[in-house]
C-alpha cells in the first residue's frame, strides 16, 4: 500500500501514477490491446487492495471510457453495452443492425442540418481567402464530411477477421446506393473516399466486392471535369445535397482565373462576365438549399453515430493497415 511509505515515495507514487493516467488517456483505442488492458485491470485491483480508492476509481473510469469507445467501434456484441448490462431492452449495437437506407436517411438528416446553414457569401469568400473564421458553417459541414469519412475507414479496419471487415464494406455500399437514390452526393462521396483511401485499398478484399467499388466510384470520376458527377446532378429534383468541394473548386477557378475588373476605352470596369459566373454557381447551391428532407429523425441511429466523434486518426489507420497487411506481402485476392 502506499500508505507504508514515506511522504517522499508516495508523493513520486503519485506523481507516476498522475503520468500513468495521462499516457492511458491519451492512448487512442487501437493501442488498448488485451495484454494492456489486462495489466491495467490488475493495477486497478492491487489499487483496490491496497485501500487507494480514489486512484482505483480515476484508473478505472478513465479505462472505461476508453473500452465504451472501442466497443462503439468494432461493433461489440449487445451483451457488452452498458445499456445491455444494466437489464434494460438494448438498442441495436453493431452498424449491421441498422438496415442501410435507415443509415442513409439519417445520414442525410444530419447533411441537410448542416448545409442548409451555409451562408452563401461565406461561401464565396473562401473561394477567395479560405479562412475558416468567416466562414464558420462551411467549415463546420466540411469538417463533418471529413469525420464520417474517418469514423467509416475506422469502424471497417478495426475487425479482427478479414470476413467483417468484408462485410462492413460491403454494407457501407449499400448505404451509399440510398444515399445515391436520396441525391445526397455529400455522404455518397464521404463513404466513398473512405472505402477508397490508401489504408483500406491495400488490404485483400474479394473481386466482386473491388468490382462493385469501382462502379460506385465512376459517378465521382475526376476525369473530363467531372462529367459524369456534372450530369447526374443536373438532372436530380431536389431535394438534394451536392458535393461542396467542387463547388468551392469551381468559385476558386472563376476568381483565380478571372480579373475583377476590366480596362475598356472609359477606363476600369468591373467584369460583369465574372459576376455571373459566380452568381450561377451559388444561385445554384441555393437553390438545393430551399427545398428540404421531409426525414424523421432517428435516435437509437444517432446515437450510435455519435457525431462521428470516435474515430482513429491517419496515424494509427496506417498502423492497423501495416499490421493486417504487412508491406511488401502478397495479396491473397486479387482486388
Amino acid at each position: 500500500s502506499l500508505r507504508e511509505r514515506t511522504p517522499a515515495d508516495l508523493t513520486a507514487a503519485k506523481s507516476s501514477f498522475q503520468l500513468l493516467v495521462r499516457v492511458v488517456d491519451n492512448l487512442s483505442v487501437v493501442e488498448l490491446e488485451s495484454d494492456l488492458l489486462l495489466l491495467l485491470i490488475d493495477l486497478v485491483f492491487r489499487l483496490l487492495i491496497g485501500g487507494e480508492l480514489g486512484m482505483a476509481h480515476v484508473l478505472h473510469s478513465n479505462v472505461l471510457s476508453k473500452m465504451e469507445k472501442r466497443w462503439k467501434l468494432i461493433d461489440s456484441p449487445q451483451s457488452l453495452r452498458p445499456l445491455a448490462a444494466k437489464g434494460v431492452a438494448a438498442r441495436p449495437g453493431t452498424l449491421l443492425d441498422f438496415r442501410s437506407q435507415d443509415l442513409a436517411e439519417q445520414l442525410t438528416l444530419m447533411d441537410s442540418d448542416l448545409f442548409c446553414k451555409i451562408e452563401l457569401p461565406e461561401v464565396l469568400l473562401w473561394s477567395k481567402e479560405q479562412n475558416e473564421e468567416r466562414s464558420p458553417h462551411l467549415t463546420e459541414f466540411t469538417q463533418h464530411f471529413n469525420n464520417v469519412s474517418f469514423w467509416v475507414r475506422s469502424v471497417i479496419i478495426l475487425q479482427d477477421k478479414p470476413q467483417d471487415r468484408e462485410k462492413l464494406l460491403l454494407k457501407f455500399l449499400k448505404v451509399m446506393k440510398h444515399l445515391r437514390k436520396l441525391n445526397n452526393f455529400n455522404s455518397y462521396l464521404s463513404i466513398l473516399s473512405a472505402l477508397d483511401s490508401a489504408p483500406l485499398r491495400r488490404l485483400d478484399w474479394q473481386r466482386n466486392t473491388s468490382e462493385t467499388l469501382e462502379e460506385f466510384s465512376s459517378l465521382i470520376d475526376s476525369s473530363s471535369s467531372f462529367r459524369a458527377y456534372r450530369a447526374a446532378l443536373a438532372e436530380v429534383e431536389p431535394p438534394c445535397i451536392p458535393y461542396l468541394g467542387l463547388i468551392l473548386q469551381d468559385l476558386t477557378f472563376v476568381h483565380l482565373g478571372n480579373p475583377d475588373t476590366l480596362m475598356t476605352s472609359q477606363g476600369p470596369t468591373v467584369n460583369f462576365s465574372k459576376c455571373w459566373q459566380q452568381f450561377n454557381i451559388l444561385d445554384t447551391l441555393r437553390s438545393f438549399q430551399q427545398v428540404r428532407y421531409s426525414l424523421q429523425r432517428d435516435d437509437d441511429i444517432m446515437s450510435f453515430f455519435n457525431d462521428f466523434s470516435d474515430h482513429l486518426a491517419e496515424e494509427a489507420l496506417w498502423e492497423l493497415s501495416l499490421r493486417i497487411r504487412p508491406r511488401n506481402a502478397s495479396r491473397t485476392n486479387q482486388r
